[in-house]
C-alpha cells in the first residue's frame, strides 16, 4: 500500500514522541492551594479531599518545605478563622488567619511565591461572598471590603491577590486600593470566568465556607454560558487583571481555549476540589490508575491553553515531570 502520510511514525520511539509533543509543562507553571487555620501544633486531615490537610500557622513549615523540595514554588492560601461574623472582618484584619499565615510563609520560606486568594465566604457568618443586604450580596458595598483584604493580604507578604467573589468590578476597586498604597507592582489573577459548580462542594468542607442559605448562583456564573464568559473575561482585563482564570478546570476546557484565543494576558486553571477528590475516591476502589488521570488532566488543561494550573495534585505533577511522564 503506498501511502505518503502516516501520522504513526512520529510516535514510533519515546524520544522521537517527545521531540514532537504539541503540550509542554513545567514546575514553574504548578500552584498549590493550602489551607490555613487558628490554634497550636494543629494538622487536619479534610474529610472529603485525602491526603489534603488543614494547618495551623506553626505546623505550615512542613508543608511549605515539602513543596519546595519537589520544585513546587507556588502556594495559594485561605484561611479558616476561629470566629466570624456577618462582615467578614477576619478576610481583612492585620492579626486574621491568612495574614499570619503569610508572615509566617515569608519568614520560613522566603523563596516561595505566596498568592492570596480574595474572598470572604470562609469568614462570614453567613457563608456569603460579600456584605449582606437582607437575603442578598450588596455588590457595590462589598468592592470596599474586597479591597481591604487584599492591601491587608499584600501587606502581609503576598505577592499577588487572586479575588474569586465574582462581584462585579472588583478588580477595578482592588487595583485602585493597592495602587493608592504604592503596591502598583501588585499582579491581580482574577477569577475572572468561576460558574457556579457543583465541583466545589470538598472545599466548602475544606474552608467551612458552605452558604447558611440560598446558593451562590446570583453572583457565580451559570455554567450554561459561554458568550457571558467571554464578556466576564473581558470585563477584568479592562479592570487591570494581570492574568484571567477559568474555574473549574476539567469541564471547562472550552473556554480556556476561548479565554486564552481572546485575550494576550497568562490564563489560569483551577483543578478544584470535586476533581480532585473524585480522582482519589474512584482510584481508591481500584477503578482507575490515579497517576495517570492526574497527569491526563493536567495535560488537558495545558492543550486547551492554561499557562499557570493550580492543583491539589502539584506536588505528584511535579514528581511525574521529573520522571518524564509529563512535561
Amino acid at each position: 500500500m503506498e501511502l505518503l502520510n502516516r501520522p504513526r511514525r512520529l510516535r514510533g520511539s519515546s524520544v522521537l514522541r517527545k521531540m514532537v509533543r504539541e503540550t509542554r509543562m513545567d514546575k514553574s507553571s504548578l500552584v498549590y492551594p493550602m489551607f490555613v487555620m487558628e490554634g497550636t501544633n494543629l494538622k487536619e486531615e479534610i474529610p472529603s479531599m485525602a491526603g489534603q490537610y488543614r494547618y495551623s500557622v506553626d505546623r505550615m513549615e512542613e508543608k511549605l518545605t515539602e513543596l519546595l523540595d519537589a520544585g513546587v514554588t507556588s502556594v495559594m492560601l485561605f484561611g479558616i478563622p476561629g470566629e466570624k461574623d456577618e462582615m467578614g472582618s477576619g478576610a481583612f484584619a492585620e492579626d486574621g488567619i491568612v495574614q499570619k499565615g503569610f508572615r509566617k510563609a515569608k519568614e520560613v520560606c522566603p523563596d516561595l511565591y505566596l498568592i492570596g486568594d480574595v474572598c470572604m465566604c470562609e469568614y462570614t457568618s453567613h457563608g456569603h461572598c460579600g456584605i449582606l443586604h437582607g437575603q442578598e450580596v450588596d455588590n457595590d458595598r462589598t468592592l470596599e471590603y474586597l479591597a481591604r483584604t487584599a492591601l491587608s493580604q499584600v501587606q502581609a507578604g503576598a505577592d499577588m491577590v487572586a479575588p474569586s467573589d465574582m462581584m462585579d468590578g472588583r478588580v477595578a476597586a482592588i487595583r485602585r486600593k493597592l495602587d493608592e498604597n504604592g503596591y502598583v507592582n501588585t499582579p491581580i489573577m482574577s477569577y475572572a470566568v468561576k460558574f457556579a459548580s457543583s465541583f466545589y462542594g470538598p472545599f466548602r468542607d475544606a474552608a467551612d465556607s458552605a452558604p447558611a442559605f440560598g446558593d451562590r448562583k446570583s453572583y457565580q456564573m451559570d455554567f450554561h454560558n459561554r458568550r457571558e464568559a467571554l464578556k466576564e473575561a473581558m470585563l477584568d482585563v479592562g479592570e487591570g487583571a494581570d492574568i484571567l482564570m477559568v474555574k473549574p478546570a476539567m469541564a471547562y476546557g472550552d473556554l480556556i481555549r476561548e479565554v486564552k484565543d481572546r485575550t494576550n494576558l497568562p490564563i489560569a486553571a483551577y483543578s478544584v476540589s470535586g476533581e480532585y477528590a473524585m480522582v482519589k475516591t474512584t482510584a481508591k476502589a481500584g477503578f482507575i490508575d490515579e497517576t495517570s488521570i492526574m497527569c491526563e488532566m493536567a495535560v488537558s488543561a495545558f492543550r486547551a491553553g492554561t499557562d499557570i494550573y493550580i492543583t491539589y495534585f502539584a506536588k505528584e505533577l511535579a514528581k511525574c515531570m521529573d520522571e518524564g511522564i509529563i512535561g
